[in-house]
């Protein structure tokens, strides 16, 4: 059974907004994936060797991803290195105004850990809107879908 992982990590609730409507989006796509919802700072090497793919959720703090999930990759990237190449992530990011920064820096990590973007990312600027929530089940169910076709 192919395993997703989303990945988040919020203050304010809505990276968790938006977290929780993907892993809504990647079960109703593709039930027989086991996608698993877990906090940046409960997250190890272990749970990232053992998934398939990933989302990453994150708030953009000062320009930059938050410091938890920036902390997960600097707690697992040498344990995990050349372990999880060639496997499918995307991002989501909450910002208040511009999200790029975010973006762009966990796609320059990703890309140390050898994993290929499937999706460009997505930024949600405040608030959060009904489309941002449907584009992040979309993005989910996009993951989840292509794991369980053998696509990714």
């Amino acid at each position: 059974m192919a395993r997703l992982l989303i990945v988040y990590h919020t203050q304010s609730g809505r990276t968790e907004a938006l977290a929780r409507a993907a892993l809504a989006g990647a079960r109703e796509a593709a039930p027989a994936v086991d996608t698993r919802l877990q906090r940046a700072a409960d997250t190890n090497a272990d749970d990232l060797r053992g998934a398939d793919g990933y989302l990453i959720c994150t708030p953009e703090n000062f320009g930059y991803m938050a410091g938890l999930v920036k902390d997960l990759f600097d707690r697992t990237f040498y344990p995990l290195e050349n372990q999880t190449t060639g496997r499918p992530y995307a991002v989501l990011v909450a910002c208040g105004n511009d999200g790029r920064g975010a973006l762009r820096e966990v796609g320059r990590i990703a890309t140390g850990y050898g994993w290929k973007p499937v999706h460009p990312g997505r930024i949600a600027r405040q608030p959060t809107t009904p489309a941002d929530l449907e584009a992040s089940r979309e993005i989910g169910g996009l993951l989840a879908a292509g794991l369980e076709m053998g696509l990714f």
